[in-house]
Protein backbone atom coordinates (compact mmCIF):
# COMPACT_ATOMS: atom_id res chain seq x y z
CA UNK A 1 0.00 0.00 0.00
CA UNK A 2 1.80 3.34 -0.93
CA UNK A 3 1.58 6.16 1.40
CA UNK A 4 2.49 9.77 0.62
CA UNK A 5 5.89 10.65 1.05
CA UNK A 6 8.16 13.93 1.70
CA UNK A 7 11.22 15.12 -0.13
CA UNK A 8 14.33 13.27 -0.14
CA UNK A 9 15.80 16.09 0.56
CA UNK A 10 14.38 15.97 4.42
CA UNK A 11 15.74 11.98 5.09
CA UNK A 12 19.18 13.74 5.80
CA UNK A 13 17.89 16.79 7.97
CA UNK A 14 18.56 17.06 11.34
CA UNK A 15 15.59 18.08 13.94
CA UNK A 16 16.24 20.94 15.52
CA UNK A 17 16.24 20.68 19.05
CA UNK A 18 15.49 23.13 21.89
CA UNK A 19 17.28 24.30 24.93
CA UNK A 20 16.29 21.70 27.88
CA UNK A 21 13.08 22.73 30.15
CA UNK A 22 14.61 24.17 33.14
CA UNK A 23 12.96 24.26 36.81
CA UNK A 24 12.57 27.45 36.34
CA UNK A 25 12.92 30.49 33.43
CA UNK A 26 15.38 31.99 35.27
CA UNK A 27 17.50 28.69 35.06
CA UNK A 28 16.91 28.17 31.65
CA UNK A 29 20.77 29.05 30.07
CA UNK A 30 20.15 26.90 27.21
CA UNK A 31 18.27 29.37 24.56
CA UNK A 32 20.53 32.19 24.81
CA UNK A 33 17.39 34.41 25.93
CA UNK A 34 17.69 38.04 27.80
CA UNK A 35 17.00 37.33 31.31
CA UNK A 36 14.89 40.40 31.32
CA UNK A 37 11.16 41.83 31.03
CA UNK A 38 10.53 43.31 27.90
CA UNK A 39 11.66 46.87 27.24
CA UNK A 40 9.72 50.20 29.21
CA UNK A 41 6.33 50.35 27.11
CA UNK A 42 6.97 47.41 25.24
CA UNK A 43 3.94 45.68 26.59
CA UNK A 44 1.71 48.59 26.98
CA UNK A 45 1.88 49.23 22.88
CA UNK A 46 1.46 45.41 22.68
CA UNK A 47 -1.82 44.88 25.04
CA UNK A 48 -3.30 47.84 22.87
CA UNK A 49 -2.91 45.49 19.65
CA UNK A 50 -4.40 42.53 21.25
CA UNK A 51 -8.00 43.89 20.90
CA UNK A 52 -8.41 43.92 17.07
CA UNK A 53 -6.33 40.68 16.60
CA UNK A 54 -9.29 39.43 14.58
CA UNK A 55 -7.52 41.68 11.30
CA UNK A 56 -5.02 40.49 9.28
CA UNK A 57 -1.66 42.45 10.15
CA UNK A 58 0.33 44.97 7.88
CA UNK A 59 1.75 42.98 5.58
CA UNK A 60 3.95 45.38 4.12
CA UNK A 61 5.29 46.22 7.88
CA UNK A 62 5.75 49.98 7.65
CA UNK A 63 6.00 51.31 11.12
CA UNK A 64 8.81 48.66 11.54
CA UNK A 65 10.25 49.03 8.46
CA UNK A 66 10.36 53.40 8.68
CA UNK A 67 11.47 52.34 12.18
CA UNK A 68 14.11 50.36 11.49
CA UNK A 69 15.38 52.60 8.47
CA UNK A 70 15.94 55.46 10.41
CA UNK A 71 17.42 53.62 12.94
CA UNK A 72 20.21 51.86 10.30
CA UNK A 73 20.14 55.00 7.72
CA UNK A 74 18.65 53.02 5.05
CA UNK A 75 15.60 52.98 3.07
CA UNK A 76 13.28 50.92 3.74
CA UNK A 77 13.30 49.17 0.49
CA UNK A 78 16.75 47.73 1.64
CA UNK A 79 14.24 45.84 4.61
CA UNK A 80 12.75 42.70 4.87
CA UNK A 81 11.80 41.16 7.88
CA UNK A 82 10.26 37.51 8.96
CA UNK A 83 9.46 35.43 11.99
CA UNK A 84 13.03 35.63 13.44
CA UNK A 85 16.40 35.89 11.54
CA UNK A 86 16.65 32.33 11.34
CA UNK A 87 12.99 32.69 9.17
CA UNK A 88 14.64 35.04 7.14
CA UNK A 89 17.59 33.10 6.48
CA UNK A 90 15.12 30.12 5.32
CA UNK A 91 13.20 32.99 2.89
CA UNK A 92 17.05 33.93 1.22
CA UNK A 93 18.08 30.75 1.01
CA UNK A 94 15.09 29.52 -0.85
CA UNK A 95 15.86 32.40 -3.46
CA UNK A 96 19.32 32.17 -3.78
CA UNK A 97 19.65 28.27 -3.74
CA UNK A 98 18.43 25.05 -6.13
CA UNK A 99 19.71 21.74 -6.48
CA UNK A 100 23.54 21.84 -7.81
CA UNK A 101 24.14 25.01 -6.20
CA UNK A 102 26.49 24.96 -3.24
CA UNK A 103 26.38 27.00 0.67
CA UNK A 104 29.73 27.19 2.30
CA UNK A 105 29.59 28.01 6.52
CA UNK A 106 31.75 27.34 9.37
CA UNK A 107 31.68 24.31 11.56
CA UNK A 108 30.69 24.35 14.19
CA UNK A 109 27.72 27.36 13.77
CA UNK A 110 24.27 27.90 14.22
CA UNK A 111 22.52 24.38 13.82
CA UNK A 112 20.11 25.62 12.09
CA UNK A 113 22.08 26.53 8.72
CA UNK A 114 22.39 22.67 7.94
CA UNK A 115 18.19 22.69 8.22
CA UNK A 116 18.10 26.11 5.76
CA UNK A 117 20.40 24.98 3.20
CA UNK A 118 19.61 21.79 2.65
CA UNK A 119 16.15 21.90 2.49
CA UNK A 120 17.21 23.71 -0.65
CA UNK A 121 18.61 21.11 -2.13
CA UNK A 122 21.62 22.89 -2.60
CA UNK A 123 25.32 21.33 -1.27
CA UNK A 124 26.23 22.17 1.54
CA UNK A 125 30.15 22.65 2.23
CA UNK A 126 31.24 23.07 6.05
CA UNK A 127 34.48 24.46 7.05
CA UNK A 128 36.11 23.53 10.12
CA UNK A 129 36.46 26.08 13.04
CA UNK A 130 40.00 27.27 13.87
CA UNK A 131 41.52 25.92 17.39
CA UNK A 132 40.79 29.09 18.93
CA UNK A 133 36.93 28.56 17.79
CA UNK A 134 37.02 31.22 15.28
CA UNK A 135 35.63 31.38 11.32
CA UNK A 136 38.55 30.16 8.87
CA UNK A 137 37.83 32.78 6.46
CA UNK A 138 41.19 31.68 4.13
CA UNK A 139 39.91 28.16 4.10
CA UNK A 140 36.53 29.24 3.33
CA UNK A 141 37.39 31.60 0.38
CA UNK A 142 39.33 28.60 -0.90
CA UNK A 143 36.02 26.46 -0.47
CA UNK A 144 34.14 28.66 -2.90
CA UNK A 145 34.21 26.95 -6.48
CA UNK A 146 32.06 28.54 -9.23
CA UNK A 147 28.86 26.38 -8.21
CA UNK A 148 29.05 28.15 -4.54
CA UNK A 149 25.35 30.74 -4.46
CA UNK A 150 25.88 31.99 -0.62
CA UNK A 151 28.03 31.96 2.13
CA UNK A 152 27.47 32.33 5.71
CA UNK A 153 29.48 34.56 8.07
CA UNK A 154 28.50 34.21 11.83
CA UNK A 155 29.84 36.69 13.91
CA UNK A 156 29.47 36.43 16.88
CA UNK A 157 29.27 32.96 16.08
CA UNK A 158 26.79 30.36 18.18
CA UNK A 159 27.71 28.54 19.72
CA UNK A 160 31.33 29.32 20.09
CA UNK A 161 31.37 33.43 20.83
CA UNK A 162 34.08 34.48 19.11
CA UNK A 163 33.99 37.67 16.80
CA UNK A 164 35.12 38.10 12.88
CA UNK A 165 37.28 41.20 12.69
CA UNK A 166 36.96 43.74 10.08
CA UNK A 167 39.89 42.82 8.44
CA UNK A 168 39.22 39.40 7.78
CA UNK A 169 35.79 40.41 6.75
CA UNK A 170 37.16 43.15 4.18
CA UNK A 171 40.12 40.75 3.05
CA UNK A 172 37.57 37.77 2.58
CA UNK A 173 34.88 39.87 0.73
CA UNK A 174 38.38 40.90 -1.43
CA UNK A 175 38.11 37.14 -2.34
CA UNK A 176 34.62 35.88 -2.86
CA UNK A 177 33.24 36.84 -6.40
CA UNK A 178 31.08 39.81 -6.69
CA UNK A 179 27.46 37.18 -7.51
CA UNK A 180 27.97 35.35 -4.09
CA UNK A 181 26.11 36.51 -1.44
CA UNK A 182 27.85 36.39 1.94
CA UNK A 183 25.44 36.77 5.11
CA UNK A 184 26.38 38.07 7.63
CA UNK A 185 24.67 36.73 10.54
CA UNK A 186 24.77 39.33 13.78
CA UNK A 187 21.94 38.12 15.94
CA UNK A 188 24.26 38.86 19.07
CA UNK A 189 25.28 42.11 17.56
CA UNK A 190 24.70 44.19 19.97
CA UNK A 191 26.75 42.59 22.56
CA UNK A 192 30.10 43.26 20.89
CA UNK A 193 32.30 45.22 22.43
CA UNK A 194 35.75 44.25 20.78
CA UNK A 195 36.83 47.19 18.73
CA UNK A 196 38.37 45.33 15.68
CA UNK A 197 34.56 42.92 15.04
CA UNK A 198 33.41 43.43 11.73
CA UNK A 199 30.57 45.56 10.81
CA UNK A 200 27.66 43.90 8.86
CA UNK A 201 26.25 47.36 7.78
CA UNK A 202 30.04 49.20 7.26
CA UNK A 203 30.69 45.69 5.07
CA UNK A 204 27.05 46.16 2.93
CA UNK A 205 27.96 50.07 2.20
CA UNK A 206 31.45 48.56 0.74
CA UNK A 207 30.12 45.49 -1.30
CA UNK A 208 26.62 45.02 -2.88
CA UNK A 209 26.81 41.22 -2.25
CA UNK A 210 26.61 41.55 1.57
CA UNK A 211 23.13 40.77 3.57
CA UNK A 212 23.50 41.40 7.12
CA UNK A 213 20.77 39.57 9.37
CA UNK A 214 19.79 40.65 12.82
CA UNK A 215 16.70 40.03 15.43
CA UNK A 216 14.60 41.61 18.07
CA UNK A 217 14.94 38.13 19.99
CA UNK A 218 18.20 38.22 22.05
CA UNK A 219 19.33 41.95 23.17
CA UNK A 220 15.84 43.53 22.65
CA UNK A 221 13.85 40.23 24.93
CA UNK A 222 11.50 39.76 22.17
CA UNK A 223 12.42 36.12 21.56
CA UNK A 224 8.29 34.72 22.02
CA UNK A 225 7.12 37.08 19.44
CA UNK A 226 9.73 36.05 16.88
CA UNK A 227 10.75 39.05 14.44
CA UNK A 228 14.70 39.54 12.47
CA UNK A 229 15.27 41.00 9.67
CA UNK A 230 18.07 41.41 6.33
CA UNK A 231 19.70 44.48 5.32
CA UNK A 232 20.76 44.19 1.69
CA UNK A 233 20.57 46.35 -1.26
CA UNK A 234 17.33 46.31 -2.71
CA UNK A 235 16.46 43.85 -5.59
CA UNK A 236 18.38 41.19 -2.73
CA UNK A 237 15.66 42.36 -0.12
CA UNK A 238 13.34 42.55 -2.27
CA UNK A 239 14.26 38.25 -3.34
CA UNK A 240 13.74 37.48 0.65
CA UNK A 241 10.79 39.55 0.62
CA UNK A 242 9.23 37.52 -2.30
CA UNK A 243 10.03 34.36 -0.48
CA UNK A 244 8.50 35.14 2.81
CA UNK A 245 5.02 34.12 3.78
CA UNK A 246 2.66 37.28 3.65
CA UNK A 247 1.40 38.57 6.48
CA UNK A 248 4.77 36.57 8.32
CA UNK A 249 5.18 39.14 11.04
CA UNK A 250 1.97 39.59 13.49
CA UNK A 251 1.20 43.69 14.39
CA UNK A 252 1.47 42.80 17.53
CA UNK A 253 5.10 41.70 17.44
CA UNK A 254 5.62 44.84 15.12
CA UNK A 255 4.37 47.15 17.37
CA UNK A 256 6.43 45.43 20.31
CA UNK A 257 9.67 45.66 17.73
CA UNK A 258 8.96 49.67 17.33
CA UNK A 259 8.17 50.13 21.05
CA UNK A 260 11.57 48.32 22.05
CA UNK A 261 13.45 50.72 19.47
CA UNK A 262 12.74 53.48 20.65
CA UNK A 263 13.68 52.05 24.78
CA UNK A 264 17.24 52.84 23.39
CA UNK A 265 18.91 54.17 27.02
CA UNK A 266 17.44 50.87 28.91
CA UNK A 267 18.34 48.75 26.11
CA UNK A 268 21.61 50.03 26.30
CA UNK A 269 21.61 49.76 30.34
CA UNK A 270 20.77 46.21 30.46
CA UNK A 271 22.73 44.58 27.83
CA UNK A 272 25.59 46.56 29.18
CA UNK A 273 24.87 44.55 32.30
CA UNK A 274 24.85 40.96 30.54
CA UNK A 275 28.03 42.23 28.79
CA UNK A 276 29.81 42.74 32.43
CA UNK A 277 27.90 39.59 33.94
CA UNK A 278 29.47 37.99 30.97
CA UNK A 279 33.00 38.75 32.07
CA UNK A 280 32.45 37.45 35.59
CA UNK A 281 31.60 34.20 34.12
CA UNK A 282 34.58 33.82 31.91
CA UNK A 283 36.89 34.93 34.44
CA UNK A 284 35.34 32.25 36.87
CA UNK A 285 35.28 29.63 34.70
CA UNK A 286 38.75 30.02 33.19
CA UNK A 287 39.74 30.88 37.00
CA UNK A 288 38.14 27.16 37.23
CA UNK A 289 40.46 25.96 34.56
CA UNK A 290 38.04 25.84 31.16
CA UNK A 291 38.93 26.54 28.37
CA UNK A 292 36.45 29.43 27.21
CA UNK A 293 37.30 30.98 24.07
CA UNK A 294 36.63 34.79 23.40
CA UNK A 295 33.21 35.41 23.13
CA UNK A 296 31.47 38.44 22.15
CA UNK A 297 28.08 37.29 22.76
CA UNK A 298 25.20 36.44 25.37
CA UNK A 299 26.76 33.04 25.78
CA UNK A 300 29.74 31.21 26.82
CA UNK A 301 31.67 27.92 25.51
CA UNK A 302 32.93 25.06 26.79
CA UNK A 303 34.49 22.91 24.46
CA UNK A 304 34.35 19.44 26.14
CA UNK A 305 34.34 16.90 23.19
CA UNK A 306 33.06 13.78 24.34
CA UNK A 307 32.37 14.65 27.83
CA UNK A 308 29.53 17.49 27.22
CA UNK A 309 26.44 15.31 27.73
CA UNK A 310 27.72 14.50 31.18
CA UNK A 311 28.46 17.74 31.85
CA UNK A 312 25.06 19.22 30.79
CA UNK A 313 23.33 16.33 32.94
CA UNK A 314 26.13 17.68 35.76
CA UNK A 315 24.17 20.99 35.71
CA UNK A 316 20.78 20.06 36.73
CA UNK A 317 18.79 22.33 37.56
CA UNK A 318 20.07 24.39 35.78
CA UNK A 319 19.84 23.82 32.30
CA UNK A 320 22.70 24.24 29.49
CA UNK A 321 23.10 23.59 25.72
CA UNK A 322 25.09 20.53 24.93
CA UNK A 323 26.21 19.31 21.52
CA UNK A 324 27.14 15.66 21.96
CA UNK A 325 30.47 15.32 20.97
CA UNK A 326 31.60 18.73 20.95
CA UNK A 327 31.14 21.14 23.64
CA UNK A 328 28.57 22.96 25.83
CA UNK A 329 26.91 26.21 25.11
CA UNK A 330 26.43 28.80 28.66
CA UNK A 331 24.13 31.36 28.58
CA UNK A 332 24.73 34.37 30.16
CA UNK A 333 21.36 34.56 32.90
CA UNK A 334 20.46 36.70 35.97
CA UNK A 335 23.34 37.13 38.35
CA UNK A 336 22.62 34.63 41.19
CA UNK A 337 21.90 31.96 38.76
CA UNK A 338 25.40 32.04 36.79
CA UNK A 339 27.00 32.13 39.91
CA UNK A 340 25.08 28.53 40.73
CA UNK A 341 26.08 27.26 37.16
CA UNK A 342 29.90 28.30 37.71
CA UNK A 343 29.88 26.39 41.48
CA UNK A 344 28.02 23.14 39.43
CA UNK A 345 30.74 23.71 36.63
CA UNK A 346 33.64 23.72 39.54
CA UNK A 347 32.51 20.32 41.42
CA UNK A 348 32.10 18.95 38.03
CA UNK A 349 35.66 19.29 37.66
CA UNK A 350 36.56 18.36 40.81
CA UNK A 351 34.41 14.78 40.60
CA UNK A 352 36.47 14.44 37.88
CA UNK A 353 39.51 14.98 39.05
CA UNK A 354 41.33 15.64 35.81
CA UNK A 355 41.06 18.35 32.84
CA UNK A 356 37.79 17.97 30.84
CA UNK A 357 40.01 18.67 28.18
CA UNK A 358 41.12 15.21 27.89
Amino acid sequence: MSTPRARKALDGIPVYRPGKPAITEDHKLSSNENPYAPLPGVMERAAAELGRINRYPDAGMTALYEALAERLGVSPDHLAAGTGSVAVLFSLLNAHLEAGDEIVYAWRSFEAYPIAADLTGATAVRVPLRPDATHDLDAMAAAVTDRTKVVLVCTPNNPTGPVVTAAELETFLERVPGHVLVVVDEAYVEFVRDPAAASGLAALAAHDNVVVLRTFSKAYGLAGLRVGYAIARPAIAESIRKATPPFAVTDLSQVAAVASLEAQAALDERVEAIVQERQVMVEALRGQGWDVPATEANFVWLPLGEAALDFAAACDPVSVRPFAGEGVRISVGAPEVNAQLIALAGAWRTARGRSPRT
